[in-house]
């Protein structure tokens, strides 16, 4: 046996150990610490590599009754080696899996937040309208009460003047009425004014008449 091969052995033992014992770790590890466990595992693996080169150049450099077992030995290793590596990316790939799983979740609610962001700002546009068509409702009902109001007023107008106006149409049917007695009683008077003139007329024109009989008696005798 070779004493630089058993070194190269023991070290690999050890070294393998405690990278399995690394990658069970691993597995129970989420987040940072996860890949930094990872990490420290693959650096782990570099140096097996390293040794399984060593071991194996030294295995040949031997005379070839002890080359053969050394190289069996080699295999071993080496399957333990691959079988390390397998392990490994199986974590490493479960780890990605699983940051894939969380972006596409981090993504997914990013998603979430901005449709619930848009169905918001959406919502309140819409709130928004719905206050400006209410305050256009008030308004348009405001201005419907005050014309309604002001409609109220100008008929109760409209009523007074009417009445108004009856009462004045009363009172001038009432002023004809005396208008039209007094032209009655004046034209009466003015008639009776002619005869009057014409009954003193004849009188007079009677006593002229007597007069100037008498005159005329008086003058003949």
């Amino acid at each position: 046996m070779s004493q630089v091969f058993d070194g190269y052995e023991r070290q690999y033992c050890e070294l393998s150990a405690n990278l399995s014992k690394k990658c069970t770790t691993a597995t129970i590890l989420d987040g940072e610490q996860k890949k930094q466990k990872i990490s420290e595992v693959k650096a782990g693996l570099d140096d097996a590599d390293t040794l399984i080169r060593k071991m194996d150049l030294e295995a040949r450099s031997l005379p070839p009754s002890v080359k053969a077992s050394l190289l069996a030995k080699l295999r071993e290793y080496k399957t333990d080696l691959n079988n390390l590596k397998t392990e490994v990316k199986r974590i490493s790939s479960a780890n990605s899996n699983q940051a894939a799983r969380d972006e596409l979740l981090e993504s997914g609610m990013a998603d979430a937040m901005m449709v619930a962001a848009d169905q918001r700002g959406r919502l309140m546009m819409s709130t928004e309208r719905l206050n400006k068509s209410s305050d256009r409702i008030r308004e348009s009902r405001k201005v419907m009460l005050e014309t309604e109001d002001l409609g109220v007023s100008i008929l109760q107008d409209l009523h007074q003047q009417r009445q108004s106006l009856l009462h004045a149409h009363n009172t001038l049917h009432g002023v004809d009425d005396n208008i039209s007695r007094s032209k009655k009683i004046l034209t009466n008077m003015s008639r009776r004014m002619s005869r009057n003139k014409w009954i003193i007329g004849s009188i007079i024109a009677a006593l002229v008449i007597a007069i100037i009989l008498i005159l005329y008696f008086k003058l003949a005798h």
